[in-house]
C-alpha cells in the first residue's frame, strides 16, 4: 500500500528533472562475453526518474545506479571505468543490440517479448504499477475507476502495454519520458500518470508538485526489474547473477534501499530481494 513516506522518497534523490542527451560511441564487450575489467563499461541507465535513476550534472544516483555501480566492480571496474548512457523506455533494445551499451540498469521490466531480442539478467528488484492524479482528483481511486480516462506513459514501457492490453476503453497518451506527463497532468490534458509506484512517488514528491499530485489505489501488476544484456550472451548473464546474489547477501542491497529510497522508511514489497533467474 502507498504511505506518505514512500512519496518523500525523491526528496533525497534529487530535484532536476532536466533530461541530458545520450552518450555516443560503441561499447566493446570482451570476447569471454562482457566488459574486460580496466577497458570501461557502459551502462545504461534513466536520468530521469528520482529513486532509481537521476542525473543531475555530474551526478547519478538511484537505487539502479547503485546495483549497477555493485555489479560494475564485480566485473571489475572502478565507478571512475563507467560511461553512463541515457536509457529511455523505447530505445533499450536498440542500445543493446547495436553495442551502444554494455548493460542496461533502467527499471527495466522483464517480459517475454522484450527477451526475443535481448536477454536478461536478475531479477534485482520487484515493483508494481500505480496512478499517479491531481490532489483535487477523487474520479480515480485505482484501476477500477479508469474507464473513459485519459492516462499518460512512456512510449514502449511496459505500463503503457498494460493498459492497452487490459483497458481498452482508456486513452492512452505516450511521451518520451515520464517526466513530459506531468505538465499534461496538473494542465488537465491527461487525468493520470502510470507506471511503477517507486517511480511515481518520486515525482510526486518534487518541490515544485508538492501538494498538486496524489497517488491512489494498490499496485496492479508484478514488475521484475532485469538487467539488459546482449542477447545469448549466457557467460555476462551468469557473472551479473553472481553480483546480484553477492549483493544480497553481504547486505548491500539492503543497505542501497537505505541510501536511496530511506527517506521515506521504504520497505521493499513481497517477493523482495528477489532470486535471478537462470541464465539462458
Amino acid at each position: 500500500m502507498f504511505t506518505r513516506r514512500l512519496i518523500a522518497t525523491a526528496a533525497a534523490a534529487g530535484m532536476a528533472l532536466t533530461l541530458a542527451a545520450c552518450g555516443g560511441g560503441a561499447a566493446t564487450p570482451a570476447a569471454t562475453g562482457g566488459p574486460a575489467g580496466g577497458d570501461g563499461i557502459k551502462i545504461g541507465i534513466k536520468f530521469d526518474q528520482p529513486g532509481l535513476g537521476l542525473r543531475e550534472g555530474d551526478s547519478y544516483t538511484g537505487f539502479d545506479v547503485e546495483v549497477a555501480k555493485f555489479v560494475a566492480k564485480e566485473l571489475g571496474h572502478e565507478e571512475g571505468d563507467i560511461e553512463w548512457i541515457e536509457s529511455p523506455s523505447a530505445q533499450r533494445e536498440t542500445l543493446i543490440e547495436t553495442d551502444q551499451v554494455d548493460l542496461i540498469f533502467a527499471t527495466y521490466s522483464i517480459t517475454d517479448k522484450r527477451k526475443e531480442r535481448v536477454s536478461f539478467a536478475g531479477p534485482y528488484f520487484i515493483a508494481g504499477q500505480g496512478l499517479l492524479v491531481r490532489a483535487d482528483d477523487s474520479s480515480i481511486t485505482g484501476q477500477d475507476t479508469l474507464g473513459g480516462k485519459k492516462l499518460c506513459s512512456v512510449t514502449g514501457s511496459t505500463p503503457a502495454q498494460k493498459i492497452k492490453d487490459a483497458y481498452p476503453d482508456v486513452e492512452l497518451q505516450e511521451f518520451g519520458t515520464y517526466s513530459e506527463c506531468l505538465p499534461a497532468l496538473l494542465n488537465g490534458t491527461i487525468d493520470a500518470v502510470t507506471t511503477d509506484d517507486t517511480i511515481l512517488a518520486g515525482f510526486a514528491a518534487q518541490s515544485q508538485y508538492a501538494g498538486k499530485l496524489k497517488l491512489v489505489g494498490e499496485p496492479f501488476t508484478t514488475e521484475n526489474y532485469g538487467v539488459g544484456l546482449k542477447k545469448g550472451d549466457t557467460a555476462l548473464c551468469e557473472q551479473v547473477n553472481a553480483a546480484i546474489t553477492k549483493m544480497v547477501s553481504e547486505g548491500a542491497w539492503e543497505a542501497a534501499i537505505e541510501k536511496t529510497l530511506g527517506a521515506a522508511d521504504y520497505t521493499a514489497g513481497p517477493g523482495n530481494p528477489p532470486t535471478p533467474a537462470a541464465c539462458s
